[in-house]
C-alpha cells in the first residue's frame, strides 16, 4: 500500500536567483536542495538553499593547476554540497583533474596521474565512481584501479589485479570489505585491452583481493540515466548476481554454487540512423525481478529458443528447480510477479520503460531531445495465480484487449488490474470477480498507468485522472484537466505526473485526494536531472522543485 498523501496546497515560488557565470548554464542541486550549483566550460557559481550566492569563480583562477578549460563537469552530490570534478583533457599534453568544495568553491586537490578518464566523443564519466560509504573514489585506469580519498586525492591503495570500471558493488560495513563487479565502458574499450569479466571481493582497507571469480553475461547500462542493467544481493553467505540470468557464488571463497541461464531483458538499447541523423531507444523492464524468500527464490525466465516465459522457483541454498509454471508463448513482457500467502501472483504483459534520444534537424543545425516515458507492446495479456507450492495454474484471466495496467495487491487477498475500458478486482485465492470498473464512464480516455493510493487506486488516462475505491470499485472522482501525462512519481508521498509532449517536459503536482492539480512547472533551461527531464530537478522530500533557465534558478515549494 503506498504511503499516505502529503499536505496539499497550490505551488508557491520561494525565490528566484541567478547565476554570476558569464554563459548560460547547465544547473544541479543536491539531492537535500540545500546547494544549487551552476556550470559552464569556464567557471561555477553556487548557491545555498535560500538562493543566495556562496561563490562563483573561473575554473582557471580557483584550480592551482590552472584548469583552463573543463570539458565535462561531474558533480558528486552530497547533504554538505559535494565535489566538482573538473577535467581537462589535453590532445597536446598530460590530462588534469581537479575537484571542487561545493561548500566552499575551494579546490580540494588536484592531479595528472590519471588520464583516458573521459571517452573522446564524450558522454558520462564511466571511470571513476564514488564509494559513498567510505567518502572515496575508485578510478579506474588501464594498468588498474584506484582507490583515492575524496576530500584530500589521496591513494588508499592500488590493485592491478581488476580491469576495467566498477560495475555493480556492495558494501559490507561490519567487515570492511566490499563485493563488486567490472564493467567495460564501451566507449573506452581499447583502453582495456585483455578484459575479463570479474566478480571480486576486496579488502576496502588495502584493496586485497580476497577472491576473484568469472562472471557470464555482458553489462549494459540505460540510455539515458545509465543505470547499469545489473543486480547485485548478498543473501545469507552467498552472492547474487541477477544478469543474463541468475548466478549465485559463496560469498566465503566465490566458488559458483549454481545458476540459471536466461535472458534479463527482451531488448538492449539500439539505434536507427535516418538521413545521417541517428535516433536511439532502448526497452527496459521486460521481466520481473527475482524474488528471495528465506528458503527460495522465485524467477521469470525468457526460453530463447522457444520464444515463451514462465516462471521457475528454485532452491536458494542449491539451486535445484523445484517447480516451473505453465509457458506462455507470445509474451513479450512479464514484468510483475508477487507472492502473497500460497499464490505466486503473475502478470502477463503490461507497461515498459523506454528512454529514447532523437536528433533532428533543424533550421540553425540539429537538436536533441531526450525522453523517459512508459509505453504498451501489444501482446497477449492477462494475470494468473500459481499454488505456490506446486506452480500450477490455479485459475487465470485474460479478459484484457490490447493492454493491461500493473496488478495491484490489496492487503495480501485482492488483485485490482484492468485494461484500458475496465477494471477488475478478483479474490487472490479462489479467482472470483468482485467487481467491474467501467472506466469508459469517467470520460478520461484509455487507462495509461495506475496509482496505488491507500484505499484507493487512481488510473492515470490519456485525457486525465480517474479514482476508485479498492474495496468497492466505486468512483470517488475524475477529472480530465490533465491530458498527455505518460509517467507519474511518487517522492515521500508527494504526487507528480509528467507530459512530454510536442517536445515539451512538463511537471504537474497532483492531490490524488481529489485530483486537483496543486500546479504546473515546464522546463525551459538546461540541466536538472536525467530523471525528470532538462531543465527540472525535485528533491528527495518531494517538497521543493527547482526550474532552471539559461542563468536564472527558481525554487517553488510543492506544499503550501
Amino acid at each position: 500500500m503506498a504511503s499516505a498523501q502529503k499536505k496539499s496546497g497550490n505551488f508557491k515560488t520561494v525565490w528566484e536567483s541567478e547565476f554570476a557565470n558569464k554563459a548560460n548554464v547547465i544547473s544541479m542541486i543536491n539531492r537535500e536542495g540545500t546547494y544549487v550549483l551552476g556550470t559552464d566550460g569556464n567557471s561555477a557559481t553556487a548557491l545555498n538553499g535560500e538562493g543566495k550566492q556562496l561563490w562563483e569563480g573561473d575554473y582557471k583562477k580557483i584550480t592551482t593547476n590552472k584548469t583552463n578549460t573543463a570539458e565535462f563537469q561531474y558533480y558528486i552530490q552530497s547533504s554538505d554540497g559535494g565535489y566538482l570534478f573538473l577535467f581537462d583533457s589535453r590532445k597536446l599534453g598530460t590530462d588534469r583533474i581537479a575537484v571542487i568544495n561545493v561548500k566552499t568553491g575551494k579546490e580540494m586537490w588536484n592531479t595528472e596521474k590519471y588520464q583516458n578518464l573521459l571517452a573522446k566523443d564524450g558522454g558520462p564519466v564511466e571511470t571513476v565512481n564514488y564509494i559513498k560509504e567510505l567518502d572515496a573514489f575508485m578510478i579506474a585506469q588501464k594498468d588498474g584501479l584506484n582507490m583515492v580519498n575524496a576530500q584530500t586525492g589521496e591513494k588508499i591503495w592500488e590493485t592491478k589485479l581488476f580491469k576495467g570500471s566498477v560495475g555493480k558493488y556492495v558494501y559490507d560495513r561490519a567487515k570492511n570489505q566490499i563485493v563488486m563487479i567490472n564493467y567495460k565502458p564501451t566507449a573506452l574499450a581499447a583502453l582495456f585491452s585483455g578484459f575479463k569479466n570479474q566478480l571480486v571481493k576486496i579488502n576496502a582497507a588495502n584493496g586485497e583481493i580476497l577472491w576473484d571469480a568469472t562472471f557470464r553475461g555482458t553489462i549494459e547500462k540505460k540510455l539515458i540515466t545509465r543505470e547499469a542493467l545489473v543486480d547485485l544481493k548478498i543473501v545469507g553467505d552467498n552472492v547474487f548476481l541477477w544478469l543474463d540470468g541468475l548466478q549465485c557464488f559463496n560469498g566465503n571463497n566465490g566458488q559458483k554454487v549454481w545458476e540459471v541461464d536466461y535472458e534479463n531483458d527482451m531488448t538492449k538499447s539500439g539505434g536507427l540512423a535516418i538521413l545521417g541523423m541517428k535516433n536511439q531507444k532502448g526497452v527496459y523492464g521486460t521481466l520481473a525481478d527475482p524474488i528471495f524468500t528465506d528458503d527460495a527464490v522465485y524467477i521469470v525466465i525468457f526460453a530463447n529458443r522457444s520464444r515463451t516465459k514462465y516462471v521457475e522457483k528454485h532452491d536458494l541454498a542449491t539451486g535445484k528447480l523445484l517447480w516451473a509454471s505453465e509457458k506462455i508463448a507470445g509474451a513479450f513482457s512479464m514484468p510483475r510477479i508477487y507472492r502473497t500467502n500460497d499464490r505466486v501472483m503473475v502478470q502477463i504483459g503490461g507497461k515498459v520503460e523506454v528512454q529514447e534520444i532523437v536528433t533532428r534537424r533543424t533550421s540553425s543545425g540539429t537538436e536533441t531531445e531526450y525522453k523517459i516515458y512508459n509505453d504498451y507492446v501489444n501482446q497477449k495479456n492477462g494475470i494468473l495465480s500459481l499454488d505456490e507450492k506446486t506452480g500450477q495454474t490455479v485459475w487465470r484471466s485474460e479478459r484484457f484487449d490490447k493492454r493491461i495496467t500493473d496488478m495491484i495487491i490489496d492487503r495480501d487477498k485482492t488483485v485490482f488490474v484492468g485494461d484500458g475500458d475496465e477494471f477488475y478486482s478478483y479474490d487472490i485465492s479462489s479467482g472470483k470477480q468482485q467487481f467491474d470498473v467501467k472506466h469508459n464512464d469517467a470520460r478520461v480516455g484509455k487507462a495509461f498507468d495506475v496509482i496505488d493510493f491507500g484505499d484507493n487506486v487512481v488510473v492515470m488516462s490519456e485525457k486525465g485522472l480517474a479514482s476508485y475505491k479498492k474495496a468497492d470499485g466505486k468512483r470517488n472522482y475524475a477529472t480530465d484537466r490533465l491530458p498527455g501525462c505518460d509517467y507519474f512519481y511518487n517522492i515521500n508521498g508527494n504526487y507528480f505526473i509528467r507530459d512530454q509532449r510536442n517536445s515539451k517536459n512538463v511537471i504537474y503536482g497532483v492531490n490524488m485526494e481529489s485530483g486537483e492539480m496543486k500546479g504546473k512547472v515546464e522546463s525551459k533551461g538546461k540541466g536538472g536531472s536525467d530523471r525528470f527531464g532538462d531543465g527540472i530537478d525535485i528533491t528527495d522530500d518531494g517538497e521543493f522543485i527547482f526550474a532552471f533557465k539559461g542563468k536564472k534558478v527558481e525554487k517553488i515549494k510543492v506544499n503550501n
